[in-house]
């Protein structure tokens, strides 16, 4: 019995000294390789590869103050720690040590006149504050917070706002919304900060489109991005060289021949395109005395389009989800008094989409929009980005207008058509709308150098130029910010779907591809709680206990058995 005791205690500390041998191994071989596991269904703390080159490339320190520190209900609270586990993991890949942050209490200064001025600060520097209600002992108090960061590089700041909002969403949603989009924005942030040669976007010009005031806010996205200019054809064959996308926004007459064949050669020659396209003339301008026409109009790119695989309709879209405008309904004196009403003729588009262009995205106003039908070309994808809702009526051009359509309740059975394209994304192999067109002398000509097919290519067709149209107040010139709507203040997804929309057309890091990522919310039962809560709070507490006593249990009295033998 003794021989075999000592046999016994040589095994054991021999497993010991194996074990602990294992150990140092493996550490000594996780000094040199680096690995980490995420066992998460959704793999929500794996970053992107896009993300990872990003971070690699750092050649300087990208500094972010993160304003979101304090006491905060609780999903506030997995918020700032969400954002600190991001923020690790970015630190982790960022080489050279080029990720550093701190987390900052804005409120936590005694002094309340630094506070104040600190708050000021945030929010001229673009960090938005939010007032939360905080339970107390004594009750409920508000609490302004500002949930968001200043990320700086080289020199250069950009906020980032933490917490997005999105209409009709719940806050337990919104919050992890804004969760799952703490990779894109952060490396999106990250990206804006850190590109030098920055490719060149141009809106084009010469056929009566959009000017210079009327895209001035996208314009000024864009440029955080791109290099942005304003460009003219005008017949010249190179006249879009070194562009790496074109906005064609709202035209309102024929482009020639010349400039469809320069527009058609950019495309089969690997330049992208978003197209924002009118097919009916209507305003609101023209409704100043309560009455208009919408009639037909072509800029001569029917075809063009149709050979890329859409045709974008002479037809307006009522949609029963629609933005509301002003209208007077009376006099105070001689004060007019001005009342909300839905206006069928714009539409609010809501992605159910998770294509990263549009997911997750606030809806998105259109004005006096077309259909749009995707049509052949086999070798293209055609992906719907934005739709009508379920309650969409389709009228054919010429259309009557009339402001007379608010003072009557809609009529359900009459909006019977659902989800109508408003804009699409085209992918995969082009074929040139001149192709078989030309001839032989054109072909031939290495000046020219025509293309008939056009390699793995992208473009965007949205059938409504006022997608992209920030309003000018004309007394003063002043120009109001791309989506956000003057009478009520509402902000639209509007300057995020064509940022998202050029970002996807250019970007061929895949970073983008981010958006989509899907963090599921696993939220608890309230009614549930309410009605089984102390017994759920038992189970928790004494659950564990009990197994563990129970486990000991198990392992004494089989222990006991088996020695007693």
């Amino acid at each position: 019995m003794v021989g075999q005791g000592k046999r016994n205690k040589r095994s054991d500390l021999l497993q010991l000294f194996i074990g602990i041998a294992i150990v140092i191994l493996l550490n000594v071989i996780g000094s040199f390789v680096f690995k980490r596991f995420d066992l998460t269904s959704e793999k929500r703390y794996s970053l992107s590869p896009a993300t990872k080159d990003l971070l690699t490339n750092l050649d300087d320190i990208v500094y972010i103050k993160v304003y979101l520190e304090g006491e905060f209900p609780a999903a506030f609270k997995k918020l700032e720690n969400s954002t600190r586990e991001m923020l690790d993991e970015f630190r982790i890949y960022a080489k050279d040590n080029n990720l550093q942050y701190e987390f900052i209490d804005p409120s936590a200064d005694p002094d309340r006149k630094k506070t104040m001025d600190l708050y000021k600060q945030l929010s001229e520097q673009g960090i938005r504050p939010t007032t939360i209600h905080v339970k107390e002992k004594s009750g409920s108090s508000q609490k302004i917070i500002f949930p968001g960061a200043m990320f700086t590089y080289k020199g250069r700041s950009m906020p980032l706002m933490l917490l997005k909002s999105q209409a009709g969403v719940r806050p337990e949603e919104m919050l992890n919304i804004s969760e799952q989009a703490l990779e894109y924005e952060i490396s999106n942030t990250i990206r804006k900060l850190s590109t030098v040669n920055k490719m060149r976007v141009g809106f084009l010009q010469g056929h009566g489109e959009l000017d210079e005031d009327q895209v001035k806010d996208i314009s000024k996205a864009l440029s955080e991005y791109y290099e942005v200019e304003e460009i003219r054809i005008d017949g010249k064959l190179n006249s879009l060289a070194g562009l790496r996308a074109l906005v064609i926004a709202q035209p309102d007459s024929v482009f020639s021949e010349q400039d469809k064949f320069v527009i058609d050669q950019f495309i089969m020659k690997g330049g992208r395109v978003m197209w924002c396209i009118d097919n009916v003339h209507a305003t609101m301008d023209s409704l100043q005395k309560g009455l208009t026409v919408g009639l037909p109009m072509s800029s001569n790119i029917d075809d063009q389009l149709f050979k890329y695989g859409v045709r974008v309709n002479t037809d307006l879209v009522q949609d029963l989800q629609a933005a509301a405008i002003p209208i007077v309904t009376g006099y105070v004196g001689n004060q007019p008094q001005q009342s909300l009403f839905p206006w069928y003729y714009f539409p609010l588009a809501v992605a159910d989409s998770k294509h990263p262009i549009v997911n997750n995205l606030n809806a998105v106003k259109f004005e006096f929009a077309n259909t749009i039908d995707t049509v052949g070309n086999k070798d293209v994808k055609k992906t719907i980005l934005l739709h009508t809702s379920k309650y969409t009526k389709v009228l054919n051009a010429p259309v009557r207008i009339s402001l007379s359509l608010v003072q009557h309740d809609p009529k359900p059975e009459q909006f019977s058509s659902s989800y109508k394209p408003l804009a699409v994304l085209l992918e995969g192999k082009f074929e040139s709308v001149f192709k078989n067109r030309l001839p032989a002398d054109m072909l031939n000509n290495k000046d020219i150098g025509f293309t008939a097919n056009s390699g793995d290519n992208k473009m965007i067709v949205i059938s409504d130029g006022d997608v992209i149209r920030n309003e000018v107040q004309k007394s003063t010139g002043n120009i109001f910010p791309l989506g956000v709507d003057r009478f009520t203040g509402q902000e639209y997804g509007n300057k995020n779907f064509i940022l998202n929309c050029m970002n996807y057309l250019c970007d061929e890091s895949g970073l983008i591809s981010v958006r989509s990522r899907n963090v599921q919310l696993r939220m608890l039962d309230k009614t549930k709680i309410e009605r089984n809560g102390q017994m759920w709070k038992a189970i928790n507490v004494a659950g564990p206990i009990l197994l563990i006593m129970g486990f000991g249990a198990f392992q004494y009295f089989g222990r006991k058995k088996k020695f007693t033998k």
